[in-house]
């Protein structure tokens, strides 16, 4: 699979999803990195939760959560059509493609609009993601079947990891949530991390602006001692032993793209 046009390289931003139903949304937050490669994105609704650790959130915050969405992996794209495969995702696996026809209106505007035309979206790249951008693929030292990556693009970088514990195939996450209900601890369906924010050339800590773990806004995904510009960032041992809630036993290491 080849590399992404450089046109497509850095943050965009999410301004509107217009549905032909009638239905649109322009409040929820939705962030897309995309590297040569790979590509993350987070989308996390309006309502606001507390920054609290997955078990201490109620029942309707924990339903709340399950709105959320982010995934990533590889980003193929061909002519006008673009394809996102996803190597995990916070919601369950349903089997649906993920693919839409873009079109650039300029260098930092680009609408996306769905094959069948069932929707379009409008996105705008943020002007500090342009840069150095590239990503790494992520294993678990010893469980392999844990999975992740850091990417990077400019001032921004996105996190991801899929889950301790794989989640079953379904439609939505409402319904495992409500088939877990008094059988599972249910803060285990949200352990997939997706942390989006930025590191201020390194000057400051890698500060998280938004998650799909509430507690971890505000946080910091690195120390300020971790140099974004490095070339070896990623063989960064402080990366590999502790980036991520979940850090799998072992640590990272850095694996092929999928």
């Amino acid at each position: 699979m080849n590399q992404v046009d450089q046109c497509y390289l850095g943050v965009w931003k999410r301004r509107l999803i217009q549905h032909s139903s009638g239905r649109s949304d322009s409040e929820t937050a939705v962030y897309w990195l995309q590297t040569p490669r790979l590509f993350g994105d987070l989308r996390i609704p309006s309502s606001s939760l507390p920054s609290l650790a997955l078990e201490d959130l109620n029942d309707a915050q924990r339903l709340a959560l399950c709105e959320q969405q982010g995934f990533a992996g590889v980003t193929q794209i061909d002519a006008n059509i673009c394809q996102w495969h996803r190597k995990m995702d916070y919601q369950p696996v349903n089997g649906e493609e993920d693919i839409g026809r873009m079109h650039f209106e300029n260098s930092e505007h680009l609408i996306e609009t769905a094959l069948d035309e069932s929707y379009y979206e409008i996105w705008e790249r943020l002007p500090d993601s342009l840069g150095l951008c590239r990503g790494q693929w992520l294993l678990g030292v010893d469980d392999q079947s844990r999975q992740g990556c850091l990417l990077l693009a400019g001032d921004y970088f996105l996190f991801a990891a899929n889950r301790p514990v794989p989640l079953a195939p379904g439609n939505h996450l409402r319904e495992k949530l409500a088939q877990s209900e008094n059988t599972t601890n249910p803060a285990t369906l949200f352990s997939c991390e997706l942390s989006f924010g930025r590191h201020h050339d390194g000057q400051t800590p890698w500060e998280i602006q938004c998650s799909t773990l509430p507690g971890r806004t505000g946080q910091r995904l690195l120390p300020s001692s971790v140099d974004p510009f490095a070339p070896a960032v990623f063989d960064n041992q402080a990366v590999l032993s502790s980036v991520g809630a979940y850090i799998p036993n072992g640590g990272w290491r850095c694996a092929p793209d999928p």
